[in-house]
C-alpha cells in the first residue's frame, strides 16, 4: 500500500473502495448545478480533487459498469491517464451513448480510479522477434467459441 497526497476541495468523500477486494475507487462529481448530458454529447465533469502521485505511478480513470449498462454513460477516453507530474484538478470526460438525457449531480459516483505502477522503457531495435505459439494471429484469430 502507498500513501498519496490529495486535496479535496469538494464536500464529497475521498475516492474509496466499495468492497475489500475492489480494484477501483469510486470518484464523485463536484458540480455547482446539475449537468445534463444529451445523447451523443460529452461533458468534462469536475471532482474537486487534486493529487500528487509518486514517481512511476499513474491513476487510471475508468467507467462505472452500472452507468454504462443502465444509461449508456461511459468515460470517453477510457482509461484516462493521470500522470505523476500533473497537479491540476481531476476531471472526468463523460459521454452519453444512451438514448435519453442523463443528469449528473454533485456527489454522484461517476467513474472509478485505479492507481497503477508503471515502468519506462527503452527500445532495442532488432530485425527479428522470438517465435510464439500465437505468432501474428490478431483480432479474432481464436474465434468466438
Amino acid at each position: 500500500m502507498i500513501d498519496i497526497a490529495i486535496i479535496n476541495k469538494s464536500d464529497n468523500p475521498l475516492p474509496h473502495y466499495q468492497t475489500l477486494q475492489s480494484a477501483g475507487m469510486d470518484i464523485c462529481a463536484y458540480v455547482s448545478s446539475p449537468v445534463e448530458i444529451q445523447p451523443g454529447e460529452r461533458q468534462l465533469i469536475s471532482t474537486g480533487l487534486f493529487m500528487a502521485l509518486p514517481h512511476q505511478y499513474e491513476a487510471q480513470i475508468r467507467p462505472r459498469s452500472g452507468l454504462a449498462l443502465k444509461y449508456g454513460i461511459t468515460v470517453l477516453n477510457a482509461p484516462g491517464t493521470i500522470d505523476s507530474d500533473y497537479r491540476g484538478e481531476i476531471k472526468v470526460l463523460l459521454i452519453n451513448h444512451g438514448t435519453t438525457p442523463y443528469v449528473v449531480n454533485s456527489g454522484d459516483r461517476i467513474a472509478q480510479m485505479i492507481i497503477a505502477q508503471h515502468q519506462r522503457t527503452t527500445w532495442k531495435l532488432t530485425e527479428n522477434l522470438d517465435e510464439t505459439e500465437r505468432g501474428t494471429g490478431g483480432y479474432g484469430h481464436t474465434g468466438i467459441q
